[in-house]
């Protein structure tokens, strides 16, 4: 039976509703101290929270536990109650954590409560003292000792999840997942999380694969948090303060005083509009916003920093410390500056001084001494890490981050800003969402430092003071499970327990346990449909009327009027792609649609019959990878362009001489489309269906339009009702499907043979990447085979790295001939894994990514950073020095994968060089 404990859910406090500490638990039964509670309790410097006291109380009655706070909060203490029940109880704790940051934190804290002796660290990095009682670990160690069958799994008795939430990340969540499906019955778990508002949905799963679980959700903060707006210098309450005050439980009414400013400033631009201005108004002046270096004077004006202002882009990070760095602003005073030099020396002591100028480290040593800095993952780690450091320590006061950093470690300030409510995720640019400004916005306040903690949007012209609040005042962010079975995930399911009872294993996740409950939802709807069908039905006349049946017809004339034209939609990408083959270097074409309308010629051809890539350079100077989604019709060769024998579409100049050439050449595009001839206007199947239409009694009803609207609707109804039942069957049984389409393959590739897996399955294993499949079946086939050690982690590359913008269709280039070759049968084998995908309709492995085969081909072979940086660069930017580092320590997970997975011993002898290769400088300086 699991229980949910609910602690006083609180809004978000604004001005007005001032520290208010008192918590409702009449709804929880009075918690009684256990002894180890008790002598848990004694070590703290303060007393325990409510929602703490029910936590540890629960774990030591022998509960899971699920514990739902927001930031800052205090779950950890619960974790570290696991810590010393385990102890206690002479068994081990492993103690989770999703990043090594987070990982070596924690690792910190408890050897420093604990001794070295009874701490231990295991990072993939590192490997300190792993026999110990308590081990730190990130998640993914945890997931691969479980598939391993560690020993080390023996007397595990508590293991700590923090920020289970993970399981919701599209890329890693999987294994959140696999660790709490795998560990043993008897291993207690204590999950901690953010605030998520399907908290009791997440307990009754864990309850129905690890038992007795307590679920523990406390919304409120510890440091109370307040809304602001500023608008230009003026800071305003978002909330109005006097009405909160007087009831405070009404709904949030946002602030009058802000309210009428704002429509005083909406008045002033409508008087400032050009339109006004035709109309004898007055002169408009371009809105100004207050500079960077203003804001954060006007927030220690109001003694609200330390503060985090975050910003949606590296660049903007970078581009705001500049602008700050440019004015008068200082933060620190001389008594802080020898601590400050001191830390950033002990960072930063191991740098190469060859590479402080490319690092930019003497600008960004002069924004720490200012008590200014940007953080985002685009920086050095050695940067970064000294960064957090001085925040924490109070003596960098304002940083501008990313929004990676609401992910990552304990760094709270006095005040977080926010200086827009979008962003781009990848795709597009979408508003913030309600967990993602609470997730923004929890960073906000420092326990035990701050009374309150405050939240700061910039306005600007297109700010909306009622989206500001919605987000203010919105608690609903639900966990949504990313749980999906890969190769690596099955081949290791079936090792351990045959294919039967991983497909049952599979049936118990959280994606399938969300999805079978929105079948529910489903089923009811269908229901209600059926019901409505049926009278609809009688008011044409009951079954077998004549009116069905016209409405029937009219349906088919529908169906095959939507399927001609889904024909021809195929049969034009058809034609567009052999066009597209066909094409030879220098035709000159014309792309009919989209951002690169207009005139292209074509500097390599691609003939892949199935989905041909041609790189081009259009007349605006831009070069890519074209395909089959830019042409609605054949590309037709419009004349030819003399070209070089090497063209390097990557340099500038080149770009801009040949589209200079292509525009000189006379050729012009053709305007618009041309008309095509429809499917159905050819169909005889159609026609004859209209035939029948026509001839149909109904057809000369009087009342057939009344009826024919009835019709309409009970065809769209049936339709919807239709596809509801297929979506029942679709999510039935989802993950079991797919499990047995990916077995199905493996099986077809000698992974799997009469049910059981074969050697090179084992190996398959142990290979944890995007790409799994690829990387094993580029060492089984050879295709790594024979290539030194700085090639052999070029080619590795090409598994790993994600150029930050599209580069289009990969090119098998690199600077030697070894490394084409090899990226050649990478991009073959590549190519038949996919139509193998498609063939079982599995989500296909991702594009090889080439972008970073010179620059760490570079480095492994001893060459200076400026030049590995600048080969890895795209459309003539460098790399950033905190992405090279990140990508070459990718590079090296991968190489040590191969050197204990390949049975070839060049290969592996090949690995373990190129890690010591890349290994140097940067990339060594500061690891954790």
């Amino acid at each position: 039976m699991w229980t949910t404990i609910a602690l006083h859910r609180s809004r978000h406090r604004n001005r007005s509703s001032h520290p208010t500490t008192s918590r409702t638990l009449s709804d929880v039964a009075e918690s009684v101290r256990g002894p180890q509670l008790e002598a848990f309790a004694t070590q703290l410097r303060f007393p325990l929270d409510p929602f703490q006291e029910q936590s540890c109380a629960a774990l030591e009655a022998g509960h899971g536990v699920l514990v739902c706070a927001p930031t800052g909060a205090g779950k950890t203490v619960v974790g570290e109650f696991a810590v010393h029940l385990a102890l206690a109880q002479g068994g081990k704790c492993f103690y989770t954590t999703p990043i090594k940051a987070l990982s070596n934190q924690k690792f910190t804290d408890l050897t420093a409560r604990y001794g070295p002796g009874y701490v231990g660290l295991l990072t993939g990095d590192q490997s300190i003292n792993s026999d110990a009682p308590i081990v730190v670990m990130t998640t993914e160690v945890l997931r691969n000792m479980l598939y391993a069958s560690s020993s080390a799994l023996r007397g595990l008795a508590y293991v700590v999840m923090d920020e289970v939430h993970f399981l919701a990340d599209r890329f890693r969540g999987a294994v959140w997942e696999e660790v709490i499906l795998h560990l043993p019955e008897d291993v207690r778990l204590v999950s901690l999380s953010a605030t998520v508002s399907n908290a009791e949905e997440f307990g009754a799963w864990m309850e129905t694969v690890r038992g007795n679980t307590t679920i523990v959700v406390d919304e409120h903060r510890p440091v109370p948090l307040w809304q602001h707006i500023l608008v230009g210098k003026r800071m305003f309450d978002l909330f109005d303060t006097k009405a909160q005050a007087s009831r405070p439980d009404a709904k949030l009414v946002i602030d009058q005083e802000l309210v009428r400013h704002l429509k005083q400033r909406r008045a002033l631009d409508h008087f400032d509009d050009p339109r006004s201005r035709a109309r004898g108004g007055g002169s408009r002046v371009a809105y100004r916003p207050v500079s960077r270096a203003e804001v954060i004077a006007r927030l220690d004006e109001e003694a609200l920093l330390p503060a985090i202002t975050f910003i949606f882009s590296r660049a903007g990070c970078d581009a705001a410390l500049a602008q700050c760095l440019r004015s008068r602003l200082h933060l620190t005073n001389p008594e802080q500056l020898e601590e400050i030099s001191a830390i950033i020396d002990r960072h930063t002591g191991e740098l190469p001084r060859a590479d402080l100028e490319v690092l930019g480290y003497w600008e960004w040593r002069d924004g720490l001494e200012r008590g200014l800095a940007a953080h985002h993952a685009g920086m050095l780690p050695a940067f970064r890490h000294t960064v957090e450091e001085l925040f924490v320590k109070g003596l960098v006061r304002a940083v501008f981050a990313t929004e990676t950093l609401a992910l990552g470690i304990n760094m709270p300030a006095r005040t977080v800003v926010l200086e827009r409510l979008v962003k781009f995720n990848g795709e597009t640019h979408a508003d913030l969402t309600p967990g993602e400004y609470t997730q923004l916005t929890g960073r906000a306040g420092r326990r035990g430092i701050d009374i309150e903690g405050h939240a700061v949007v910039l306005w600007h012209p297109d700010l909306d003071a009622n989206a500001v609040a919605g987000l203010a005042s919105t608690r609903t962010y639900p966990l949504r499970s990313s749980f999906r079975p890969g190769y690596n995930m099955s081949i290791n399911l079936t090792d351990r327990m045959g294919a039967a009872e991983s497909r049952a294993l599979l049936e118990r996740s959280f994606a399938q346990f969300q999805a079978d409950r929105s079948v529910v939802g489903l089923v009811r709807g269908i229901e209600r449909n059926e019901v409505t069908l049926r009278k609809l039905r009688e008011q044409l006349g009951g079954d077998g009327s004549e009116y069905l049946e016209y409405a029937g017809l009219r349906e088919r004339i529908r169906g095959r009027e939507r399927e001609l034209e889904q024909k021809g939609r195929v049969d034009r990408r058809g034609a567009a792609a052999q066009s597209l083959g066909a094409l030879r270097r220098g035709d000159v074409i014309s792309i009919p649609v989209g951002r690169r309308a207009g005139l292209a010629v074509v500097l390599e051809p691609d003939g892949d019959t199935g989905d041909p890539r041609p790189l081009v350079l259009t007349e605006d100077k831009w070069a890519g990878r074209v395909s089959v989604a830019d042409f609605s019709a054949p590309a037709e060769s419009l004349g030819r362009l003399r070209l070089p024998r090497h063209v390097d579409h990557r340099t500038a100049r080149t770009r801009r001489d040949l589209a200079s050439a292509l525009r000189s050449t006379g050729i012009v595009a053709p305007r618009g489309p041309r008309k095509r001839r429809t499917e159905a206007a050819d169909d005889r199947e159609l026609a004859t269906l209209r035939r029948a239409l026509r001839g149909h009694p109904c057809h000369t009803w009087p009342n057939r339009d009344e009826l024919s609207r009835i019709g309409e609707r009970y065809s769209r109804l049936a339709r919807e009702t239709d596809a509801m039942r297929q979506q029942v069957a679709t999510t039935t049984n989802s993950l079991a499907r797919t499990f047995d389409r990916i077995t199905a393959l493996l099986s077809e590739r000698g992974y799997i043979a009469d049910g059981e897996v074969t050697d090179d399955g084992r190996r398959l294993g142990r290979i944890y990447s995007e790409s799994d499949l690829l990387v094993s079946e580029c060492l089984r086939q050879g295709a790594w085979a024979g290539l030194a050690p700085a090639e052999l982690a070029a080619v590795a590359s090409g598994v790993v790295f994600e150029s930050r913008q599209d580069a289009g269709y990969p090119m098998a280039t690199g600077p030697t001939g070894a490394i084409r070759h090899a990226l050649t049968q990478t991009l073959r084998i590549w190519t038949d894994i996919r139509a193998d995908e498609v063939r079982h309709k599995l989500p296909q492995t991702r594009d090889p990514d080439f972008g970073f085969v010179a620059a760490v081909y570079n480095w492994a072979r001893g060459e200076p950073l400026v030049d590995a940086l600048i080969a890895a660069g795209d459309r003539g930017k460098a790399l950033s020095a905190g992405d090279f580092v990140r990508w070459c320590r990718q590079v090296i997970d991968l190489l040590d994968q191969l050197h204990n997975t390949t049975e070839d011993p060049q290969v592996r002898g090949a690995a373990a060089k190129a890690v010591k290769a890349i290994r140097r400088g940067v990339v060594a300086v500061d690891a954790a």
